[in-house]
């Protein structure tokens, strides 16, 4: 090669690695830590970081928004205080637990750097029956089989509490600590009578069970039991499972939490603030009615209900601009 042309090239692949590693600098990643890939956090999580690096022209410049399976609310909390994940889902409780050093931080180290960035959709406490097992209501779990979720869930937490406001305990009830696939495949084989879990409705593992032979009910958590835990737990809100949600159900009144995104502290407010506009941007607006049944739910409107948790700096500029605080 000539001098005149190789000093060209190189000059060129020079200018051209200069953009590279331009480029590089420019884009930031934002992992947000979701839930197992059998949930719904996990569709939502990745739908919710779509929708965000796609609008990030309108928030920030180059942003890269990933979504990371994992256990869930704790696990999540606990990656981000660890700095593995700069946000993720979780339920208001367990944000809140975590926060406040409560619940299922009872005795551990508070994290207090969890900060709220928006709240996404109910998650409904399903109390799920097996037909046929004379269980009308939460009083008439006394003496079966039921599982309360694994040990460390905020499910296990909320089970423990629904129970207590109809005057039972664990040792009224003959628990077992399972995952909702594992009970309701338990339950399918008519090995439980039921089991509790949050989230959103509809679950592929409760709707196949509702399926399958025999089929499934589910109890309400309603009257004046629903209102003293609505009183004395403020992540609490009334909700309603809608008739065939799950095939053969009938309308179900129940309690939800919140499902949230949360993040940390030390993640910088301009960045938590691009963050939030491009959560709400009109382009991620039709992402998320397209995106997954659970899309529909997550509005503006409500992106500050059920904050128990204090709301980030960079969020909290972006809802003031909108007019959703004062």
């Amino acid at each position: 090669m000539k001098r005149r042309s190789f000093m060209a090239a190189a000059g060129a692949a020079a200018i051209a690695g200069t953009g590279l590693r331009a480029a590089a600098q420019q884009q930031q990643f934002f992992r947000i830590g979701t839930g197992g890939t059998g949930g719904t956090y996990f569709p939502v999580g990745g739908m919710i970081a779509n929708a965000i690096s796609e609008a990030s022209g309108h928030g920030v410049k180059g942003l890269v928004a990933t979504a990371v399976a994992s256990n869930g609310s704790l696990a999540n909390i606990n990656a981000i205080n660890g700095g593995q994940f700069e946000a993720g889902l979780s339920q208001a409780d367990v944000a809140y637990w975590a926060w406040s050093g409560t619940g299922l931080f009872e005795g551990r180290p508070k994290i207090e750097s969890v900060r709220f960035l928006a709240n996404l959709y109910p998650e409904s406490i399903q109390i799920v029956v097996r037909r046929g097992a004379s269980i009308r209501n939460v009083a008439d779990l006394k003496g079966k089989r039921v599982s309360l979720d694994e040990p460390g869930s905020g499910t296990l937490v909320d089970a423990r509490i629904v129970l207590a406001a109809y005057g039972l305990s664990e040792k009224d009830v003959r628990p077992e600590y399972l995952k909702m696939g594992p009970a309701a495949d338990r339950m399918k084989d008519g090995a439980l009578d039921a089991f509790f879990t949050v989230g959103g409705w509809p679950t592929g593992a409760i709707a196949e069970l509702a399926s399958s032979q025999g089929g499934i009910d589910l109890l309400p958590v309603d009257g004046p039991q629903a209102e003293k835990l609505l009183q004395q737990y403020t992540f609490f809100s009334r909700d309603v499972i809608p008739a065939e949600a799950y095939k053969g159900s009938p309308e179900t009144k129940t309690i939800a939490v919140g499902a949230q995104l949360v993040t940390s502290a030390k993640i910088p407010d301009e960045l938590v603030y691009g963050i939030t506009k491009a959560l709400w941007h009109d382009e991620t607006r039709k992402l998320l009615d397209a995106g997954h049944a659970k899309g529909k739910l997550i509005r503006k409107e409500t992106a500050l209900d059920g904050a128990g948790i204090p709301l980030h700096p960079g969020a909290e500029r972006f809802y003031r601009e909108v007019g959703l605080l004062k």
